[in-house]
């Protein structure tokens, strides 16, 4: 009859401390899925709910690498965007838990709507799927992509014949561009290298491996001391312009509301990073040392006049006249000077 009992409070306490556990992983769960919208900022704290914190020894927090017991959201540990987390619960009769779960982190100040007026229009050859778009003076430098069909030109802005054109190999296909003094800086797309010309003649003087890091080449940019790139995540790498494959210095990138991937072709102006958003007729004006969002362009009226029906038709080129900036797009017939507002 003693042996039936205990048997029966051993199967009581397996059977309330499974409950405890689904409890915990139930309101946890919920609990994460409710702020994934509302998300939080830097220095706010994790109020996890009751069930959990009443039942648990220790809560600690890994992402990637690095693990936490602090319910705060550093900067030291967290990123602007979106933050792939593992919570990992030891309770108090000795379980561990642990559930996945996505923390967004967005920027403290709301991003302002930038106005701007249209102040002139030049042709711009339709046949060149803009990757690259960078001005210096009145002439423009562009590095157009897909495979079969990638080269880095050069015009004067106004005029719809290129003065030098530079064809890349068929199984390249060509990104981002930026400028450094005499040379010109391009990114591949799926290649994994990047190439250095004279900014002159366009002549190749020599290539580079892309940093590890970054999967794919996209945008490219230059802030006075580093390069700027971009892989299609929330991420800005700080390239050492002295050596391109390697990283100065990671920036993710968010509004005060919105998670921002697909960054993409960049312009540095006057201390902030002019960005493109891959599929959105948006241009986004960037804190570079933050990775906060500040302002924000829409140009879906022009997007609609320009892409032809045609969703790879996106807006993607910036580049700046004085203060004045310059857009375009995949296949667009026009170059756009905006007077910023």
């Amino acid at each position: 009859m003693k042996r039936n009992i205990i048997a029966g409070l051993a199967v009581i306490s397996l059977l309330s401390s499974c409950n405890n556990k689904e409890k915990m992983l139930d309101s946890l769960a919920d609990y994460n899925n409710s702020k994934e919208t509302t998300g939080y900022h830097f220095g706010d704290r994790l109020t996890l709910p009751k069930e959990v914190t009443d039942h648990a020894e220790s809560i600690t927090i890994s992402f990637g690498e690095n693990e936490t017991s602090n319910l705060t959201i550093d900067p030291k540990f967290f990123t602007l965007g979106d933050n792939d987390v593992t919570f990992t619960i030891k309770t108090k009769n000795g379980e561990t838990l642990n559930q996945d779960a996505t923390i967004n982190v967005f920027a403290k100040n709301p991003e302002k709507n930038i106005s701007y007026s249209i102040v002139a229009d030049y042709p711009h050859d339709p046949t060149n799927f803009v990757e690259g778009f960078l001005m210096e003076g009145n002439t423009v430098y562009e590095s157009a992509g897909l495979d079969g069909a990638s080269k880095l030109i050069k015009y004067t802005l106004g005029s719809s014949t290129p003065g030098i054109v530079e064809k890349q190999p068929a199984d390249i296909f060509s990104e981002g561009c930026a400028m450094v003094g005499d040379k010109i800086y391009q990114l591949t797309y799926k290649s994994k290298i990047g190439f250095v010309y004279d900014k002159n003649t366009l002549k190749k003087l020599s290539q580079f491996p892309l940093p590890n890091v970054i999967g794919e080449g996209w945008g490219l940019t230059y802030d006075g001391k580093n390069l700027v790139a971009t892989d299609g995540s929330k991420n800005l790498y700080f390239l050492d312009v002295n050596d391109p494959s390697k990283v100065v210095r990671t920036v993710a990138v968010a509004g005060n509301a919105e998670i921002y991937d697909n960054i993409n072709e960049l312009e540095y102006h006057k201390g902030f990073i002019y960005s493109n958003v891959w599929h959105q007729p948006i241009i986004l004006k960037i804190n570079p040392a933050t990775g906060e969002v500040v302002g924000k362009f829409d140009f879906t009226k022009l997007t609609r006049e320009n892409d032809q029906g045609n969703s790879e038709h996106v807006l993607n080129g910036i580049a700046f006249k004085d203060d004045n900036m310059l857009v375009t797009g995949k296949n667009w017939a026009k170059i756009y000077e905006i007077d910023v507002q």
